[in-house]
C-alpha cells in the first residue's frame, strides 16, 4: 500500500511516517518505480509507535519497546523497566509542573490586579535578571 493508505491506517501523518522511516523505525519496501510500498506489517508497526508515543514515551524508548515487541523471546521484564523509567519521567515532570504552579500562584496571590501599575508578577519577572526571585516555600524560581 502506499504512504498516504499507511498514514490512514495508523492515524499518522505522512511527514511523522518519513521521518521515522529515516530513523529506521520501519522499513518499508519499494515498487518498481521507487515508491514506498508498506505491508501490514509496516502498518502494525506504525500503529505501535503511534500508540507508544501517544502515551509520552521517547523515540528511543519506542525503538527498544519496537524491538521487544517483534521478540517473541522477550522477557515483559525488560517492557516493565521502560515503562516503570517513563512513569519516573512523568513523576518528576508532575513535581515541577506542581512547582512551577505554586511560585506562580504566590506571585498572583500578591498580586492586587488592580488598575495600580505596581505588579508583582512583573517585578518577579524582572528580577530574574537581575538575579532575585520570589521564593515558595524550598523551591526558588
Amino acid at each position: 500500500m502506499n504512504i498516504g493508505t499507511a498514514s490512514e491506517l495508523s492515524q499518522l501523518p505522512v511527514k511523522t511516517i518519513r521521518y521515522y522511516e529515516e530513523i529506521g523505525l520501519v522499513d518499508p519496501g519499494r515498487t518498481g518505480n521507487g515508491y514506498r510500498d508498506f505491508s501490514e506489517t509496516d502498518v502494525e508497526r506504525l500503529k505501535f509507535l503511534q500508540r507508544a508515543r501517544s502515551l509520552g514515551f521517547s523515540i528511543e524508548q519506542c525503538r527498544e519497546l519496537l524491538s521487544l515487541y517483534e521478540d517473541r523471546n522477550r522477557a515483559s521484564a525488560d517492557v516493565k523497566a521502560i515503562t516503570r523509567t517513563k512513569i519516573q519521567e512523568i513523576d518528576r515532570k508532575i513535581d515541577e509542573l506542581n512547582s512551577l504552579k505554586r511560585v506562580l500562584t504566590t506571585l498572583m496571590e500578591a498580586c492586587h490586579g488592580d488598575d495600580r501599575p505596581e505588579c508583582p508578577i512583573i517585578d518577579d519577572l524582572a528580577g530574574a535578571f537581575s538575579g532575585k526571585t520570589l521564593k515558595s516555600g524550598s523551591d526558588q524560581h
